[in-house]
């Protein structure tokens, strides 16, 4: 084991002396400490601010700077100071204990443009959420740390999360080549921080269960609704992810045989859903269900 010396040394200011080691007790990097909470990585500086005269404690490479207050002259107490920094170091007490950084995870994400020029698709490399998740605003996104960081920015209308992406429909206030690139760092470096996007009691586990979930608000489904669901989950939900959005079923009449569906994402508000839903999504119904089917409504969500 080291063991340690010290030497004072005077400083140009008479209220700080140096107090220098015959060793290095911290590599690279320079601490100041200005009260004994700012100094909870560090014992020997919490233990130097229980003397009644310590204002600020400064611990670099192989010195330790104290600046004092007037209530004492250096000359009346530097010499017992010294002797218990001495007493602590030989004592193999930690002098600061290092923060452990964070890991980075290994994350790209692109920006790709959607169908709806209002809405941008921001597209992550491994997977962000388990389910499909919509926040209209700040105050909905009070369980998504990472849609309430996208509200921050006034040009943020609405954000979307799907497994692995982020949907942003903006304001008109901003064009997407202003904007696109901070947007793009802020997910990126959420992500790669670890961060959970959502907060995980209120994760569905997987898409099954995001179904389910969408179900039990109508239990009572008839054989048509569930036929539609399916044939929706199946053919048409894998589109409309494509390009940043994506549809749930909300409700089917009978009587009518209308299918009223609920529009996220870039689909929500997109000048081409109207188009893609008639052309689209109701033709197929047609086919594949016969005179069970005579119109879809979408509802933006």
């Amino acid at each position: 084991m080291k063991e340690y010396s010290i030497t004072v040394v005077e400083t140009n200011n008479p209220a700080i002396l140096k107090f220098e080691t015959n060793h290095f007790i911290t590599t690279g990097t320079n601490y100041e400490f200005k009260n004994i909470d700012e100094a909870k990585n560090s014992p020997l500086a919490q233990q130097l601010f229980y003397l009644p005269f310590i204002k600020t404690v400064y611990i670099s490479g192989n010195f330790i700077g104290l600046e004092r207050f007037d209530i004492v002259d250096w000359n009346d107490v530097k010499d017992e100071v010294a002797q218990q920094m001495v007493e602590y170091l030989n004592a193999g007490e930690p002098v600061v204990i290092a923060e452990e950084k964070t890991k980075k995870v290994a994350v790209t994400v692109y920006a790709e443009v959607t169908p709806n020029p209002s809405t941008m698709k921001f597209v992550a490399s491994r997977k962000i959420v388990p389910a499909t998740f919509e926040f209209k605003n700040i105050d909905e996104a009070k369980d998504s740390d990472l849609a309430k960081a996208l509200f921050q920015f006034p040009f943020v209308k609405q954000v979307f999360l799907d497994e692995n992406y982020v949907s942003i429909t903006k304001y008109d206030v901003a064009e997407w080549d202003e904007i696109t690139m901070e947007l793009r760092e802020l997910i990126r470096d959420f992500i790669a921080d670890g961060k959970d996007a959502v907060s995980l009691e209120i994760q569905p586990q997987n898409k099954q269960e995001e179904t389910a979930q969408t179900t039990q608000a109508a239990p009572e489904l008839d054989d048509t609704s569930l036929q539609i669901i399916d044939i929706l989950d199946e053919y048409v939900k894998p589109a409309v992810a494509s390009d940043g959005g994506n549809i749930q079923f909300k409700s089917y009449d009978e009587e009518s045989k209308t299918v009223n569906v609920i529009l996220q994402g870039a689909c929500s508000g997109c000048p081409s859903s109207t188009f893609t839903l008639k052309n689209g999504i109701e033709t197929m119904l047609k086919n594949m269900m016969g005179d069970k089917i005579n119109e879809v409504v979408a509802l933006n969500g």
